[in-house]
């Protein structure tokens, strides 16, 4: 299994003039310019090129290419609104650099004051680390890009360059896992690779396999790994416990490494990309590396329901009544709704170590993304007063949630005949609410709880600081979100 590996460039803050970074012998400048400048500099010789340019109808970013090296230049408003604008206007000018191969890049922003100035250097880094990550590829042509060596900030301004490197691996390591093919991500080498990630990073580890969870009555779950003949289901934990921390997080994470959906096989194309079905848990293990990485002083365990949802004599059918960890039974309806089954026992498992805040992920509803388009993800909450504040630590991280209802009478939708809830609603239904409400039965009320269905996880284009299509989405909304009052469990969050 090819394993991820990301190296940080050197960044360095100088605090150097426009005139300065403009002669110096970086190849590669990014010189980013507020409004209130452009006339000015427009009218002196050195910007004669960009006059000319702008003169006859070019867009940004203009281009300075002489002995001094190739230089992008961009004039925009010196109060930029972060949001998801900014976010793809600067992936739009890192990717255009991406063709160059430079190793060493100077980015200078002039006439900004000092809050915006950090505010848009931070989201400009981000997204020109996010793109020096490598992914992994199976074309034996594909060759491999220079990494960035250095990256030169002036003037210099407050960034926490740890904070943004951590965040970038966590995001690298959610869209490495993601990419890597069904053939070389199964749930034994998933399995096998959080252990190693656990030993080399120092977290505590503990697994749950089939045999486990059986003495414990985790059905749910075990109704989808039946379908798989090798056994190689689990459930994983991993804990990370620095000295004296402010909170305690749970972080869940649905981990199918092929969906097929079973019985209710998918048909058509909707079978091709189901490697990625284990997104979800690949943002909680980016997380907790992300967090781990930083230093963050939050507990964290990380839980992963590792499976594949397969067909053959044992797979679990529709028509069958399953128990689940806590007790409950479900009817099942539709085996291509397995995401639900292992979140259930999940969810149950961490929820037994009473954090102070629970996190799910997963790709679970195509109804979701035929709601939202896969720009957003939804949001789920049993936190109603939390709403508005997601929506702008969404716009905030450049990872845009939207909120759904989570009201009990959706729970008409799910009443069964023969168990205590139905696994899914017969025909058509807003299936995203319904799997929501159908999770929050394995939830205590008393948890404060946030379950994120993963409709931005791959889009064209990128999402956030992300270009590529497979975005990593939820790793940088919940560091976002921990910094928050609502991350701190404040009363008025």
């Amino acid at each position: 299994m090819t394993h991820f590996s990301y190296s940080s460039p050197q960044i360095t803050m100088q605090n150097t003039s426009l005139a300065e970074v403009m002669a110096g012998p970086t190849a590669v400048k990014l010189l980013l310019i507020a409004d209130s400048a452009r006339d000015t500099l427009l009218a002196t010789p050195p910007f004669a090129a960009v006059a000319t340019q702008i003169a006859l109808g070019q867009k940004a970013p203009y281009s300075l290419d002489d002995s001094q090296g190739l230089q992008r230049v961009i004039f925009m408003d010196a109060r930029p609104a972060l949001d998801h604008r900014l976010y793809k206007q600067v992936r739009s000018w890192v990717g255009s650099l991406a063709g160059l191969k430079a190793t060493h890049l100077a980015l200078h922003l002039e006439g900004f004051d000092d809050e915006h100035r950090a505010q848009l250097a931070r989201v400009v880094l981000a997204c020109l680390l996010a793109a020096d990550v490598t992914l992994p590829t199976q074309k034996r042509s594909e060759a491999t890009r220079p990494g960035y060596q250095q990256l030169q900030l002036s003037p210099p301004c407050e960034l926490d360059m740890a904070r943004l490197s951590a965040e970038t691996e966590g995001n690298g390591l959610a869209r490495h896992l993601a990419v890597l093919p069904a053939s070389e991500l199964n749930a034994r080498h998933y399995r096998a690779y959080a252990r190693e990630l656990a030993q080399q990073e120092g977290w505590q580890w503990q697994e749950f396999d089939e045999t486990t969870l059986a003495q414990k009555g985790a059905g749910a779950f075990l109704a989808v790994a039946r379908g798989s003949a090798d056994g190689q289901a689990a459930i994983v934990r991993l804990s990370y416990c620095p000295a004296n921390p402010v909170r305690r997080v749970a972080l869940v994470g649905k981990g199918i490494c092929h969906d097929s959906g079973g019985y209710n096989l998918k048909v058509g194309g909707s079978m091709y990309g189901m490697h990625l079905d284990m997104g979800g848990s690949a943002v909680a293990l980016g997380t907790l590396l992300a967090i781990s990485r930083a230093k963050l002083p939050i507990e964290v365990h990380c839980w992963l329901a590792i499976a594949e949802n397969h067909i053959g004599p044992q797979a679990f059918r529709p028509g069958e009544v399953v128990t689940a960890l806590n007790g409950t039974t479900i009817e099942v309806v539709d085996t291509d709704a397995e995401g639900r089954m292992v979140l259930a026992d999940a969810l149950t498992l961490a929820a037994g170590d009473k954090p102070d805040l629970l996190i799910d992920y997963a790709t679970l509803t195509g109804a979701c993304k035929r709601a939202l388009g896969s720009r957003y993800s939804g949001a789920f909450t049993n936190r109603p007063e939390w709403l508005t504040t997601l929506i702008a630590l969404g716009q905030q991280s450049g990872e845009r949630v939207w909120p759904f209802p989570l009201d009990e009478d959706y729970d008409d939708n799910l009443d069964s005949e023969w168990a205590d809830l139905l696994q899914c609603a017969p025909g058509a239904s807003p299936d995203h609410i319904d799997a929501a409400r159908f999770l929050t039965r394995f939830v205590p009320a008393e948890l404060p709880w946030l379950h994120l269905d993963l409709s931005g996880f791959r889009n064209k284009g990128g999402n956030g600081v992300v270009g590529s299509e497979v975005t990593g989405f939820g790793v940088r909304l919940t560091l976002t979100l921990l910094d928050s009052p609502l991350g701190m469990g404040a009363p008025d969050a």
